[in-house]
């Protein structure tokens, strides 16, 4: 079984004292490739050790992601910018608007989501959109920039039926579907059940949002296993039928 985890932030702290452990466990366990979605500067040389360390198996977008969007933002972006130019990327992200926390920052969100956006469609690169709270603001965005060249996975989809499809009609995107599909009250796998398999890709966005029966514990890539498991079972299908169709969906949109 070959399954990717097309959102996960190996490179996080939370994992210093047993990366190299948990990268093998999920890889021993049918999990071959890792996709890392930026957060900001702070995040690049653990990304980048990764790739170097995993070159078969871990690979890096480069992104700004809205929570750290703040009074440096135009310093973030040409980081970014610099970085997308070198061509070692394989999308960009992690990208969107999040306005759970903190609104203070909203047009400057909105500013660099756009221009992300732009940079993915010059350079044919597909876009990893992360949402909380801001459907409707990355939405209309979306509707304004959307053409041929605009493609990518919307990262941890929770969002309805209504909203699902309003994605998919752009033409070139799937849905990140991870733990929260397995809560047992999210609502998620009602969506999800109206959707096709070919709609979705799977991501654990570890170490965040571990599926049941991990849930407040922190998630890590061989967790994906169970959220397969979940979809397996609202499809009805086997696992490795679940493994097959969104790993070829993730090498649609992503080109490692």
């Amino acid at each position: 079984m070959h399954l990717i985890d097309t959102h996960t932030h190996l490179y996080s702290q939370k994992f210093n004292d047993d990366r190299e452990e948990r990268i093998q466990v999920a890889i021993d366990g049918g999990v071959k490739k890792f996709f890392m979605p930026n957060i900001d500067s702070t995040s690049v040389k653990g990304m980048k050790d990764l790739i170097q360390k995993y070159p078969n198996n871990c690979f890096a977008m480069m992104g700004l992601h809205p929570c750290s969007v703040g009074t440096n933002v135009e310093e973030e972006l040409e980081l970014v910018e610099r970085e997308l130019n070198k061509g070692k990327y394989i999308a960009v992200g992690e990208i969107g608007m999040d306005l759970y926390w903190d609104k203070s920052f909203q047009k400057e969100q909105e500013m660099a989501f756009r221009k992300q956006i732009q940079w993915a469609k010059r350079l044919k690169l597909p876009i990893d959109i992360h949402c909380r709270d801001a459907f409707e603001e990355i939405l209309a965005i979306m509707d304004d920039e959307n053409d041929e060249n605009m493609r990518g996975v919307f990262h941890c989809f929770t969002g309805t039926l209504e909203q699902a499809r309003h994605i998919l009609n752009y033409g070139g995107f799937k849905l990140g579907i991870g733990g929260v599909v397995t809560f047992k009250n999210s609502g998620l796998d009602q969506v999800v059940k109206e959707l096709s398999l070919n709609d979705i890709v799977l991501e654990t966005d570890a170490p965040y949002l571990a599926p049941t029966p991990f849930r407040g514990k922190r998630n890590e890539s061989a967790y994906l296993l169970h959220v397969a498991d979940k979809i397996s079972d609202i499809f009805e299908v086997p696992v490795a039928k679940v493994a097959e169709v969104t790993t070829k969906n993730a090498l649609e949109i992503f080109q490692p």
